[in-house]
């Protein structure tokens, strides 16, 4: 096992080329005298700038329509939930300044050389989901904008050509831009929110029981998976931080930073749909009508805020596939960027036309793998490593560990998703017990539940056995 103490690698720290327009380093690890990232804070607007955006809003508008929930019980699944699913990420962001690695990097030290490109992949499928979902959202509010006159798929490409832009450039200029998107986002939907606060009204809750549990505990995984779908990002932005940078500041701004924005947004997509009946960027447009063509500006400026949340998906994809192996490493992060571009738009334009099931299928689909994911690096870290890394060993497949003990352990994750999954094409056993035909989604609980339970046996086999 890989106990020892964080300690300095003999080789020569990579130089970090800042001031240049793209950054070309990967997942090379910044060695602690390479790092000049000070602005502790940025934690807070990275993450911050990321969720004040209307995909947020979206995904609290699937509430009432979707799920069937009245007011104050989605108030309370919003508030919970993503309380729940903004620790993984707090925690995660945390080991960025103490490892100088980027996070599915980390994965290496749980998961192997091998069981760690697998997860890469499980994140680059992450990445281009949600850069789809976002590019849905944004162009839906430029077609309704524009009065049709742009249609939904030219509005799409356009999303994706300026998010693709800004995020080949790098480490540096995306927190550069996070620092001020959140501002004229933050007035706007203030705007917003005043326009059209006077319409909207408090929808009973209905009647407890076991469909209303259902509803609740399902809408809640959706909302889980929407802010713990950081957590494979998580320490991608703080890894340039000096290795002395307090823990504690880092985990609270970076949890801040996604709960207060997803609070605030999603209960305000759960207030608009009590007001309006359309979805999406529609039901945005529905809200800023009273303003006129100030408030057809002010949504064209709200839709380009989507950059802020697809940016880290674009700069991500690019780490994640040089995590795949020593060829991948190879290729420029910006060669893949480029390439994840494409795929999504490809994606992006045909789900346009069903978007609410798109995306709440999906949002519960990403939290299926994250939660078994989280847990195996969480006890990796607590229980096996006691927050000691050989940091030397992180691109050397013989000495980081074998990975059969994770790689076992998600697959009874994933056993545990689909036993509690509750889908619209499948629906599993024990979902089925709570509220049949349509199910209770405990996916997530029991995927993790399964995979913390099968680590904590097998990797104490794998240590004894492998010896790392």
């Amino acid at each position: 096992m890989a106990a020892n103490t964080i300690s300095i690698p003999k080789e020569q720290p990579v130089e970090v080329q800042e001031e240049q327009s793209v950054e070309i380093h990967g997942i090379e690890r910044v060695l602690p005298t390479a790092r000049t990232h000070t602005r502790i804070f940025d934690n807070f607007t990275l993450w911050f700038s990321a969720n004040l955006v209307i995909s947020t809003v979206a995904l609290g508008a699937l509430a009432v329509p979707v799920f069937g929930l009245g007011f104050w019980d989605s108030v309370m699944a919003i508030v919970i939930f993503n309380i729940l699913g903004s620790f993984p990420v707090a925690f995660l962001s945390t080991l960025g300044p103490k490892l100088g690695l980027r996070q599915m990097t980390i994965s290496r030290f749980s998961f192997g050389w091998s069981g760690a490109g697998i997860m890469a992949l499980f994140n680059v499928a992450a990445c281009t989901g949600w850069s789809a979902v976002n590019a849905i959202v944004g162009g839906e509010l430029v077609a309704a904008v524009s009065g049709g006159t742009i249609a939904r798929p030219v509005a799409i490409l356009i999303i994706a050509v300026v998010t693709t832009i800004f995020g080949m450039y790098g480490y540096k200029q995306v927190h550069r831009y996070a620092r001020y998107a959140w501002i004229p986002a933050a007035i706007i939907f203030l705007i917003l929110m005043i326009v059209a606060g006077p319409k909207m009204s408090i929808i009973p809750t209905p009647a407890l029981g076991v469909a209303e549990i259902a509803s609740f505990v399902s809408f809640g995984g959706a909302v889980y998976g929407f802010s713990t779908g950081w957590s494979s990002y998580a320490s991608d932005y703080n890894v340039r931080q000096p290795e002395e940078t307090p823990s504690s500041r880092i985990f609270w701004l970076t949890f801040l930073g996604v709960v207060i924005p997803c609070v605030i947004l999603e209960v305000f997509g759960l207030a608009l749909t009590t007001a309006f009946k359309q979805s999406g960027g529609d039901l945005l447009a529905a809200a800023a009508q009273p303003l006129g063509s100030i408030g057809n500006v002010l949504l064209i400026l709200l839709a380009l805020s989507i950059v802020a949340n697809n940016i880290p998906n674009a700069y991500s994809l690019g780490l994640s596939m040089q995590v795949l192996g020593k060829s991948f490493q190879r290729v420029s992060r910006v060669i893949w960027t480029l390439f994840g571009a494409v795929f999504y738009m490809l994606i992006a334009i045909p789900a346009v036309s069903n978007f609410n099931n798109t995306l709440s299928d999906f949002l519960l689909i990403i939290a299926y793998w994250l939660g078994p994911w989280g847990i195996i690096l969480i006890e990796e870290h607590f229980v096996f490593r006691r927050g000691r890394y050989n940091v030397d060993d992180w691109n050397t497949p013989q000495k980081l560990p074998v990975g059969w003990a994770a790689m076992i352990s998600m697959g009874f994750g994933l056993l545990g998703v689909y036993l509690g999954a509750a889908q619209v094409l499948f629906v599993g056993p024990i979902a089925d017990l709570f509220n049949p035909p349509y199910g209770m989604d405990v996916g997530f609980e029991l995927g993790l539940i399964f995979a913390g339970i099968t680590y904590l046996i097998l990797r104490r086999i794998e240590l004894a056995l492998a010896g790392r």
